[in-house]
């Protein structure tokens, strides 16, 4: 199966990617060489079959019909963001199908690049709970929050256990920081993994909480973090906050499973179109195509 045959089969101009991974050269080095360490922490590999060159990845993800993506940049450390959010300044405006990406951390600086981010145009913010090893309750980031939710910009927030658990993933830490911002409008990276169903309802609760399919449903992850059968008729009643996402490059199959193993769920072409373009042009609001 093509993923061109997909998106053309349904219909569509072509896919938009929520969940991609564009960042400076050492940085990307640094997380490819984390995944080829997976055995290590997971008990099997991560294979990256994408390589790390990231013109070789625009050019791949145009190949195959992603008319639009992000660059999925994240801070582990303070004093780290801003620079970060300069590089995908740098790189979207070289790059006119990458969304415009920024960040944060938990730091009395973010009170003034994160406005400076918003000002300069970005449409998606990404937060890391597992890689950045921060509370989402933090009260530095009271603020950031507040600001994200007034501007109506979604934050893709890697706030599930999988692949491995960190202080403050799982439910009650976003959770608790939702109810002080019940209005922000927060993407649940990988549906959550391993924490399907507590995310589902989390979006019940939440009417700004969507959900990414990074990953998730492929061969590979449902051999370590099934999906809930039982659950997918809720992803028929989600099916307007449900973005595709892939996490290229550093993902241990080909591009094409990210697409097929939607495919394979058999929710029916109108969901698919949703999930595949249509919702994550709502949220992001590009300007073309």
């Amino acid at each position: 199966m093509s993923v061109e045959a997909v998106w053309r089969g349904l219909g569509l101009p072509g896919i938009v990617d929520v969940h991609t991974h564009f960042m400076p050269q050492r940085v990307l080095d640094k997380v490819q060489a984390y995944f080829a360490g997976a055995e290590g922490y997971l008990g099997f590999p991560w294979p990256i079959s994408h390589g790390n060159d990231p013109q070789d990845h625009v050019r791949r993800l145009r190949d195959f019909g992603v008319v639009l993506f992000t660059a999925m940049i994240y801070p582990h450390k303070p004093n780290m963001a801003a620079w970060l959010n300069e590089w995908a300044r740098d790189f979207a405006a070289v790059t006119p199908d990458c969304a415009l990406t920024a960040t944060f951390f938990p730091e009395e600086s973010a009170r003034a690049y994160v406005p400076e981010a918003l000002e300069a145009g970005a449409r998606v913010f990404k937060a890391h709970l597992q890689v950045g090893e921060y509370d989402p309750r933090d009260p530095l980031l009271d603020p950031v929050w507040g600001m994200l939710a007034d501007a109506g910009v979604p934050v893709v927030t890697h706030c599930g256990s999988g692949p491995v658990p960190g202080r403050f993933t799982g439910l009650r830490p976003i959770t608790e920081m939702l109810e002080r911002h019940p209005r922000l409008k927060l993407v649940v990276a990988h549906m959550g993994l391993p924490e399907y169903r507590g995310f589902l309802d989390l979006a019940d609760r939440f009417p700004g909480v969507c959900l990414d399919t990074t990953m998730a449903f492929t061969e590979f992850t449902e051999k370590a973090w099934p999906f809930p059968s039982g659950e997918l008729p809720r992803l028929l009643d989600k099916g307007d906050r449900i973005l595709f996402g892939s996490d290229f490059p550093n993902i241990p199959y080909d591009y094409a499973e990210a697409v097929g193993a939607l495919v394979r769920l058999d929710l029916g072409d109108d969901w698919l179109r949703a999930v595949l373009y249509g919702n994550a042009v709502q949220i992001l609001r590009p300007t073309a195509p």
